[in-house]
């Protein structure tokens, strides 16, 4: 690839319940960063990718934002279902999603690294930075369902 999501783990697969497959995923009861940063990217990307034109604003030429990101307060992503922190927090354009939200990955998703904006995200909404234990059941369903 390219570089960007090399540190994701290969199968990102849509998950609806808690039986499937990465469904202990900590991404997947969580949803903070959608509801926290502004995700905006070039316009270019809404035909490249196929993102749905009436989900985005313009925010300065060539970028644009997906609705509900770009505002002071109040800020929600029109593409997160869910309830932040819970489980089933999905995004609803997850296959086509911008560049923004592909390039941004979750404390310690490779074991080591912490992402300051992801702990940051999470604290804004009440929830506590991802530990190494967040991770044991995910990487434990992922062993034992690669057959």
């Amino acid at each position: 690839g390219d570089g960007s999501g090399d540190n994701l783990p290969p199968d990102r697969s849509m998950v609806l319940t808690k039986d499937d497959k990465g469904a202990a995923h900590p991404c997947l009861s969580c949803g903070a960063c959608c509801a926290f940063y502004r995700a905006s990217f070039p316009f270019t990307e809404v035909k490249e990718r196929g993102i749905p034109e009436e989900l985005v604003e313009e925010v300065a030429f060539p970028y644009v934002a997906m609705k509900g990101t770009h505002q002071v307060t109040s800020i929600r992503c029109v593409a997160l279902q869910g309830e932040i922190g819970i489980f089933g927090t999905v995004c609803s354009i997850y296959d086509v999603r911008s560049s923004s939200c592909r390039d941004f990955w979750p404390t310690l998703e490779d074991g080591a690294t912490r992402n300051q904006y992801c702990d940051k995200a999470r604290v804004a909404h009440g929830l506590r930075p991802l530990e190494m234990s967040d991770w044991l059941a995910y990487l434990t369903d992922a062993d034992e369902k690669k057959t």
